[in-house]
Formats: structure tokens, C-alpha cells, sequence
């Protein structure tokens, strides 16, 4: 009998978080409830397991405890913190009595909310704390993630394992740092962010001041010691002299498969370029998706992109090794033209300085096999796409011939969705990215085309962006062996103006290319100024070589001026992506397609969290203004959503400009100064009258 009773609630659960959030549900959301208690910046939020409960951290040092329900606060916690609170989280299986915080002042506090005191402090980071990280079903423990102490001129950069059974109390040696990165980093290394598989919660990942996601496993980690910084005469870490932590990288060594690590695979190569622009990219906030297979990560700086944890896959550029698969002398699952058919992509080798002999080697060789795929491509496509498809197909082409780019991508979206074998999308959708030219997209790009070619080998127009691709992303000598592979195969286009130009830009650029710095290893220099700097470990550049490529990405939003910004997953099953933006909206992409579905106005400055409840359809947002909003599907009376914004391209435009001002410009736009010309949408937005944000970055 109780098995039966076990059986239909779980059945009635799964009906019901099938359903939890929909497309109908997503077009009626708007704002159902301010939550107003706070005095600052309310800078986190966290859901207990059941979702009867929601906790907010702010600037105030204060802790709410809200009826989400009700509308109504249960419980003000008036912390011991001395700066401003950055993450709460809920203990498992504490009956939601205990919540755990972290803040600026370096400080971790326990609180018994049933007994309404703090009962465990705990100090030993030296370095503001970013991120709080809980697993389900492993009660009295949680992990912490924090920065350098750039106030101080002291080292953390360390994530730290707690357990309530055996608390540690000591300031000035912690054992309990389960992971150390500036043993690896150089010693500039900040924790931004840090998850714990929901489904596997031997994983735990971690975010920091560089475009490089971590990927741990917490079984192949044992806790050590750290030296930190004594306080001195009574002055708290805040205001205690400089000090510089003297380790050797040796001491935190770890297996070189405890961790995996996670990039865009353009982002090594551009990272340079985003420097010399004052450009920052670091992690502020990621997550795992609902069934554990997924990782989201807020890539301040740049974009939101979502990573396959187990089936990884390597940045794509161009391997013209691969050639030599079919002689026998490396053997690919399938191979031809030089693209990996495989999975994973391409290599991140390059064989340079290729004969001519090679070439003729290659063309001979695989000259029978193109034709043969040609041919049977051939009659994979002149059964023709769906009818629904080719209208989208159409419909985006007439955007693109218009020059409305992200409308011509949104449709290719749409159509690749439903026709994921067809050549043609992904070459249009590759000239489409090359033409609109946003951060990440010459390499979308470039990723199209490798798509194209393995659904075509003969596809010429995809073969040629490539090689232009290559060129962009300051890829040379991969972009000219890419282009003499063209000419080889398309002899009668090798001698086109086109073709004759981009070589000559190519090998321009390969005559200038000069081995630069590694970005990696240049040193920040206010961080110099701050303390000593160390060159990254062996084993770090070993990680970062080996590092694995994204799945997908989402556009659209802003990510500049504080790093406390999230996304998530909004519904059971993960079907959409939310993340706030420094124009004070959040927006909401549909998973599968990438595209943007909603826009709406979150905050009057900027949005930074956004947590979505368990199992109903209802978010939580918060940013700069000193309250909690609540937004769930609204009744269908006719009336217009006021929040909404209008027009999404328009906004995401608008922020990609913001993305990339120049930082003076955005200083003062943040101030309150309007600058005319650089997030100008149209005339329709300055008849409005929209003022610059003015906002106080965390």
C-alpha cells in the first residue's frame, strides 16, 4: 500500500514540474510583488529545498527570511557581519533552521534561525566571500569561495571546505583549503563562484578572474593547510599592512585528473585583445542544470555560455594534419577535407609548414571519397527541408539581405532546431554571425562551417568563411593552410578576387605575427602593485591546453559592472536560461534555440540575481534597488505588461555597445551622464527621455 501511495505522488510530482514552466507561461510573466526591508543593494537570494521559504542578503548586513506566499517577512536577521553580504544558503537537512553567510568583511557566520542567534563564526579567509555552495542530502557541511585580498594586499584566491562537526576556529593557519588557486594561478588568482553538482556532488566547480571555468572532483582533493596573514595591534584584516604569503605551488599539487577545465574555445586567443581595452573577464556566478549533465556559466566581460560536463569536446579551429587520416598515418573515426567528423571537433594541433606534396596528397586521396558524399549529400538535400523550415529558411534569408542580423539568426536558430542536417543553415547562419560580429561570433562562426562541412564536404561558400573565420580570430597560419586547401579543391575560385585578397591579408599577417606574451602569464599591473606575482604552474598551463570547448551560448545582456551577476535555470527541466544585465532588465532565452523569448525591466539600475522557485512558475530577482520582486504568470485581463521591454533586439544591441564602450564613457554613463551616440538605439528611446543607470558596483 505505502509503495502504491510512493508511486502516484511521485507521479503526480513529475506531471506537475512538467508543467511548472511552459512558453504560454513564460509570455504572461510579470511582476506579482515588491518585498520591501531591506536598506541597500539586496546582492543575493536562495530558495529552500521546498520553496516555502526565501532568504535575502544585502548591503545592510541584514538577513530576511521571507513568505514568498504572504508576501510578508518572517524573520530579520541583524548580522555580525561589517560588510556587505554576498551569499546565504540553506543547510540540508536542517529543517531550514540553519543559514549560512558570507560577506565582504572575510567573515562566515552560522545562524539557528529557530533559536535566532549566530553559532558559529568563522574567519579564515582573507579575502571577501563571493560565494556560499551547499549538496543535497550532505548535512553539517558546506563549501566557500573567495577573493584575493585586494584591500589588503594578502592572498586567498581559496575555496574552503566547512564542516559544522568540526569546526575550524583558526584566523591565522586554516586546514580546511580544499583547493588553493594561487598555487596554479600566479598569485592574482580570486574565487568568484562556486556550484556543487546537484546529482553528483563530487563535482564542484569554480569560477574566478579568468575566462576559465574548473571542474573538480572533490574525491581526489584532501584539505591542507594555508598560511594567511596575522592581524596586527588589534586592526582587522581590512586594515592590516601588507602582507605576502610566502608558499611553494608544490604544496597544493593536486592529480592531474582532479580537475577538467571549461573555455569558449576563442577565448584564450582574444583574451589579449580584451586586455589591451581594459576588458575584465571573469566568472561571476555558475551553475549546474537540473539533471546534473549541464554547466552554466555568467562570463563577465563577454557572454552566458552553457558547457556538456560529460561529453566534452575540443575547441574547433583547423587541422590539416587530419589529411594524412585516410594514408593510415592518423586514424580518425571518419575525417575528410581536413574536419574532424567526430563529435568532439578538430584538434587544437596545427601542423605548419605543410608541402605542396602533402596537398596533392590530400586532394588525390580524398578526391573519390568528396564525390562519393557529395553525391549522396546530393540526394539528402534534394528531398528538400521541411516546408516550415524553408519558410524559416526564407524568412531569415530576406532578414539577412535587409541587414538585420540577429532577426536572420533567430529564424536559423529556429529552422537548425527542427533540421539539424542541413548544410545550408549552418553556412547561412555562419555569414549571418560573420556579419553582425558580436563578441563570440566569428567563432559561432567558424563552428557553423565546420557543421556545414561535415553535411557537405563541397561546401564552398562554408570552406571559404572558414578560412576568413581563421583570419579573424588572429588565427593565421591555420587560415592560410585552410585557404590553400580551398584553392586545391576549388581551383577554378582560387584566382576570384576575393580568394586572391584574403590570401594576401593572410600571409600579411603571418609575416607580422610576432610570438607575443602569453596572456596568461602577463601581470596585472595593479595587482603587481599590490603584491608579488608568480608565473602559473606547469600543471595549470598543462589544464588550460587541455581545457574543453562550450555547447552553446546566450546573447544579449550586459555583464560589465559588477560581478555578482547570475544566471540559472528557469523550469524543471531547464528549458530556459535567466540572467539580469546592467540595464536594469533580465532577460529569458529558450534553451534549445538560444533565443532571446522575453525582456523584461527588473530593476532601476541593474538586476543581478535571479532565482527561479523549485517547483512553481515563479522567480526572484534583486540588484541595486533595496527589495525583493517576485514575478509569476499574470491573468489574462488584456492589460499591458508595463515591464516588458518591447523591442529585444533593440535591447540586446544596445548592451552589446555597452560591452564593448570605452570604459571612461561607461564610468560616466554610470554616473548618471547620458553619452550620446554610444547606446543610442533609435530616436524613439531618446524621446523617452532614458537616463544613464546610476548605480554602486559590489
Amino acid at each position: 500500500m505505502m509503495f502504491k501511495v510512493t508511486t502516484r505522488n511521485v507521479s503526480r510530482q513529475t506531471f506537475e514540474r512538467s508543467l511548472q514552466v511552459t512558453p504560454e507561461l513564460i509570455d504572461r510573466l510579470g511582476l506579482e510583488k515588491e518585498l520591501e526591508g531591506h536598506h541597500g543593494c539586496v546582492n543575493c537570494l536562495e530558495w529552500n529545498e521546498k520553496g516555502t521559504l526565501l532568504a535575502s542578503g544585502s548591503d545592510d548586513v541584514q538577513v530576511i527570511i521571507w513568505d514568498p506566499f504572504h508576501h510578508k517577512s518572517l524573520t530579520t536577521l541583524r548580522t555580525r557581519h561589517e560588510g556587505n553580504i554576498f551569499s546565504v544558503k540553506f543547510l540540508p537537512n536542517s529543517n531550514d533552521s540553519i543559514l549560512v553567510s558570507g560577506a565582504a568583511d572575510c567573515k562566515i557566520h552560522v545562524h539557528d534561525l529557530n533559536q535566532g542567534e549566530t553559532t558559529h563564526d568563522f574567519g579564515c579567509h582573507s579575502g571577501r566571500v563571493k560565494r556560499l555552495a551547499v549538496a543535497p542530502n550532505v548535512p553539517f557541511m558546506f563549501w566557500s569561495a573567495a577573493e584575493d585580498g585586494a584591500i589588503i594586499a594578502a592572498e586567498d584566491g581559496a575555496i574552503m571546505q566547512h564542516d559544522l562537526r568540526t569546526p575550524e576556529t583558526s584566523k591565522t593557519n586554516p586546514k580546511n583549503v580544499l583547493i588553493n588557486l594561487n598555487a596554479h594561478m600566479g598569485g592574482n588568482a580570486e574565487a568568484k563562484c562556486i556550484a556543487i553538482n546537484p546529482v553528483r556532488p563530487e563535482q564542484i566547480a569554480v569560477g574566478a578572474n579568468d575566462p576559465y571555468v574548473r571542474l573538480y572532483d572533490r574525491r581526489k582533493l584532501s584539505c591542507k593547510a594555508m598560511k594567511m596573514p596575522e592581524e596586527t595591534n588589534g586592526r582587522t584584516l581590512w586594515d592590516s599592512p601588507s602582507n605576502s604569503i610566502q608558499y611553494h605551488p608544490d604544496d597544493f599539487a593536486m592529480p592531474q585528473d582532479s580537475v577538467h577545465y571549461f573555455i569558449a574555445g576563442h577565448l584564450p586567443q582574444k583574451q589579449k585583445d580584451y586586455k589591451k581595452r581594459y576588458r575584465t573577464l571573469a566568472s561571476t556566478y555558475l551553475t549546474f542544470s537540473p539533471d546534473g549533465t549541464e554547466l552554466l556559466v555568467n562570463l563577465g566581460g563577454e557572454q552566458i555560455y552553457l558547457f556538456d560536463v560529460n561529453s566534452q569536446r575540443k575547441a574547433e579551429k583547423f587541422d590539416i594534419s587530419m589529411i594524412l587520416a585516410q594514408n593510415g598515418v592518423v586514424k580518425e573515426a571518419t575525417c575528410t577535407n581536413g574536419f574532424s567528423v567526430h563529435k568532439n571537433g578538430t584538434t587544437n594541433g596545427v601542423a605548419n609548414g605543410v608541402q605542396a606534396a602533402a596537398a596533392a596528397v590530400m586532394k588525390a586521396e580524398l578526391e573519390v571519397e568528396a564525390k562519393y558524399r557529395s553525391v549522396k549529400r546530393h540526394k539528402l538535400d534534394s528531398k528538400g527541408l521541411p516546408q516550415a523550415v524553408e519558410l524559416l529558411k526564407k524568412k531569415a534569408n530576406s532578414y539577412f539581405e535587409k541587414e538585420h542580423y540577429s532577426k536572420a539568426i533567430y529564424l536559423y536558430n529556429q529552422a537548425i532546431a527542427r533540421a539539424s542536417n542541413s548544410s545550408v543553415l549552418f553556412g547561412n547562419r555562419a555569414a549571418a554571425y560573420m556579419k553582425r560580429k558580436w563578441d563570440g561570433d566569428l567563432y559561432a562562426a567558424l563552428r557553423d562551417c565546420h557543421s556545414a562541412l561535415q553535411l557537405d564536404p563541397n561546401h564552398l561558400k562554408a570552406h571559404f568563411r572558414l578560412a576568413r573565420c581563421l583570419y579573424e580570430l588572429s588565427w593565421p597560419q591555420e587560415a592560410y593552410d585552410c585557404l590553400q586547401q580551398f584553392k586545391n579543391k576549388f581551383p577554378d575560385y582560387a584566382k576570384s578576387n576575393a580568394c586572391e585578397a584574403l590570401d594576401k591579408d593572410i600571409k600579411a599577417a603571418i609575416s607580422t605575427n610576432t610570438d607575443e606574451k602569453d596572456p596568461d602569464n602577463s601581470v596585472d599591473p595593479q595587482a603587481a602593485m599590490r603584491k608579488k606575482s608568480f608565473p602559473i604552474s606547469d600543471q595549470e598551463k598543462l589544464w588550460r591546453e587541455a581545457a574543453f570547448d562550450h555547447e552553446s551560448r546566450f546573447c544579449g545582456h550586459c555583464n560589465t559592472t559588477t560581478d555578482i551577476k547570475e544566471a540559472n535555470y528557469f523550469g524543471s527541466n531547464g528549458q530556459y536560461i535567466v540572467a539580469g544585465s546592467d540595464d536594469g532588465s533580465f532577460f529569458i532565452w529558450e534553451k534549445n534555440t538560444t533565443n532571446i523569448v522575453r525582456v523584461l525591466k527588473g530593476d532601476d539600475s541593474i538586476v543581478n540575481c535571479l532565482q527561479p522557485h523549485p517547483s512553481h512558475c515563479l522567480l526572484a530577482t534583486s540588484g541595486i534597488d533595496p527589495v525583493v520582486r517576485l514575478w509569476s504568470p499574470l491573468a489574462e485581463d488584456g492589460s499591458k505588461n508595463e515591464r516588458e521591454i518591447d523591442n529585444s533586439d533593440d535591447a540586446a544591441l544596445a548592451n552589446q555597445k555597452r560591452m564593448n564602450a570605452d570604459p571612461l564613457e561607461v564610468m560616466l554613463m554610470n554616473m548618471g551622464y547620458r553619452i550620446t551616440g554610444v547606446f543610442d538605439v533609435d530616436e524613439e528611446e531618446e524621446q523617452r527621455g532614458d537616463q544613464g543607470v546610476n548605480c554602486r558596483p559590489s
